[in-house]
């Protein structure tokens, strides 16, 4: 009989997803981006290690950068600079030059990306996988559904959510105490309250609450949802709201209308 031992091929090509930080630049200046990398993060760590592209789409318009400087910078807050996407064609071979490769300025985080003023059907969150419960008694009747006021325990998060993480704040509502960075995503039932910078997604009454709410102390999301109505900001945060605190609510329906998602400046006095 012919050997059934193959040895194993030496490369193998095989498709996976890995988590990818986009770090969207405003200023290619040192000491401006030096400034504010420390105002998010602090001097330690902030990253695990994590992969980055630096979008330069909405960076001023150069023609070159310090890229081995910048690689640095962002590297004593844990993230390894791999290319950049966006910008002119000069910045971009620039960037090549110091061997940082152009990635296609693809957003992977909405299977059909609309703009910043749509308002859609928000996709369906993935939930954690529902704890088994035993069945009832023969005959016993089944319980009643909870009432849509019902809540459950608030859920407090008090470490930072980074890059891929998510959660859950099933039943009830989610106290956020530490930031939630760019691709993070939290999700309540109920209320969302986030005393920390919101710079990923956060999409409250998430099993249909319209009497939901967002509340941010420092906005700067990539997307946020109540209630199936979502509205994402590919191009940035509008400048009245950027770095603000706001509330994000639902409007009153008016007749057939299915109600518009409200991104409003939240008055403190």
């Amino acid at each position: 009989m012919p050997p059934t031992n193959k040895t194993p091929p030496l490369i193998e090509f095989k498709g996976t997803t890995l988590p990818i930080v986009t770090v969207s630049l405003r200023s290619l200046q040192l000491g401006e981006l030096g400034e504010a990398a420390s105002a998010l993060f602090g001097d330690d760590p902030f990253f695990d290690g994590e992969a980055a592209v630096l979008d330069l789409s909405q960076a001023a318009a150069a023609s070159s950068a310090k890229w081995q400087f910048l690689k640095e910078l962002f590297r004593t807050h844990g993230l390894n600079v791999i290319g950049v996407r966006g910008g002119s064609d000069e910045l971009r071979e620039s960037a090549r030059t110091a061997g940082l490769p152009t990635y296609a300025a693809v957003d992977r985080s909405l299977r059909a990306a609309p703009r910043a003023d749509d308002e859609l059907p928000a996709p369906a969150a993935p939930p954690p996988v529902p704890e088994a419960k035993p069945e009832p008694a023969p005959e016993e009747k089944p319980a009643p559904a909870a009432s849509a006021g019902a809540r459950s325990p608030t859920l407090f998060l008090t470490r930072p959510l980074r890059s891929g993480q998510q959660i859950y704040a099933r039943g009830g509502d989610l106290v956020v105490l530490a930031a939630v960075n760019s691709g993070a995503e939290v999700i309540a039932d109920g209320n969302i309250h986030i005393y920390a910078p919101l710079h990923g997604r956060a999409l409250a009454g998430a099993s249909g609450d319209t009497e939901a709410r967002i509340f941010s102390t420092r906005f700067d999301a990539q997307l946020v949802s109540v209630a199936g109505l979502y509205r994402t900001f590919d191009s940035g945060v509008p400048s009245d709201l950027a770095g603000k605190a706001v509330q994000v609510r639902l409007a009153e329906k008016t007749g057939d209308s299915s109600g518009k998602l409200v991104v409003e400046p939240l008055r403190t006095e």
